[in-house]
């Protein structure tokens, strides 16, 4: 594939960031082995289904992410069941940990009812719902052509992760409230959860709704109004979608660096985040001495890589793209292989599960 790349200039750019992206999903798969391992050792019975979901949700996304990253030129359209699987697992890591968290830590300790507060903390339904929704429309749109695809689809994301910004904001106020010593440590991964979570919601929004989505609708509507709705039917339609799709050359030069951004994420950030969600966020009694200055360090660097996804957007390309896909890939290597080597170290620890 990069023998291919490199026959052709004006795509010699995608080189670094595949190699980038590769090892990171290498690196995954390695971190999620470990992870997935240590989860099946509990050393109580507490939890048993949210956390065996998590680790069955997580698995799928990181292995459906690595294969999306090794094969990104080149997938064949029946990956679309995997890929959903995907996508509606990443979700689901969201959604059940928010839910959860409801009953471990409730949003509110007012015993009167409210109907507001209420169908907030239900929210993350709304999020799997969207993302459920959004796979038939993928997939049917995939073989039509339907112009409004794609738009369809990131607008039922932007949703889903809109309707949960609010949970999660009230989640993150709610665990940072509790000042006592020993509950703080109980609650340490439930903090991290509710950091990460929030940050995602935030910037996703931000990515979707002000950089990305007005874009979209006004190119869709363009072409709704010049060429109207034009769909491929009939068999050899699905015929054609279900052979593999190679990009050709003209396609890698119509790449535009939001695209370039969103696979970047997709490959890296949602990974690890997955792979955090497949802990199973809960209250944990934990013994033996943690340093948390050194995780919140990582949680910083990982928080910086996502805000550069939104800042380096407006970057021109040619020279300066290839200089900050580098950089860009630094950023993300550098929490990854501390949060490996973290976790390598915390073998030593001893915790109660």
């Amino acid at each position: 594939m990069i023998k291919i790349l490199a026959q052709d200039f004006s795509t010699a750019w995608a080189i670094p960031w595949y190699t980038v992206m590769v090892t990171i999903n290498i690196m995954g798969l390695v971190y999620c082995a470990v992870v997935y391992k240590r989860s099946l050792i509990p050393r109580d019975g507490k939890d048993s289904t949210y956390r065996k979901w998590m680790r069955i949700m997580a698995v799928i996304f990181t292995l459906v992410s690595a294969y999306r990253a090794i094969s990104v030129w080149s997938i064949p359209y029946t990956f679309r069941i995997p890929n959903t699987l995907a996508e509606v697992s990443f979700a689901g890591l969201f959604g059940y940990a928010m839910l959860r968290f409801n009953t471990y830590l409730p949003a509110t300790d007012d015993a009167r009812a409210n109907k507001f507060k209420s169908f907030i903390t239900k929210t993350p339904y709304i999020l799997v719902g969207c993302l459920i929704l959004a796979q038939p429309i993928d997939t049917w749109g995939g073989i039509t052509h339907f112009v409004l695809r794609g738009v369809f689809v990131e607008t039922l994301w932007a949703i889903g992760f809109l309707s949960v910004l609010p949970l999660a904001i009230i989640q993150l106020r709610r665990v940072f409230s509790i000042k006592d010593k020993e509950a703080v440590e109980r609650l340490r991964i439930l903090r991290y959860s509710a950091i990460i979570i929030v940050t995602w919601c935030v910037v996703y929004c931000m990515y979707r709704w002000l950089f990305t989505l007005p874009g979209m609708w006004g190119r869709a509507l363009y072409i709704l109004e010049t060429e109207g709705i034009q769909l491929e039917t009939g068999i050899q339609a699905i015929i054609d979608a279900l052979g593999f799709r190679t990009r050709t050359s003209l396609e890698y030069s119509d790449w535009s660096f939001s695209f370039l951004i969103w696979h970047s994420a997709y490959f890296s950030v949602c990974t690890w985040i997955s792979i955090f969600l497949m802990k199973a966020p809960r209250p944990r009694e934990i013994s033996g001495k943690h340093n948390a200055k050194l995780t919140l360090i990582t949680l910083a660097l990982i928080t910086i890589g996502l805000i550069s996804l939104i800042t380096i957007i407006g970057l021109p390309a040619d020279f300066d793209e290839i200089i900050t896909l580098i950089i860009l890939g630094g950023i993300f290597l550098v929490p990854i292989a501390y949060f490996f080597v973290w976790e390598i170290k915390r073998v030593k620890l001893r915790t109660i599960e």
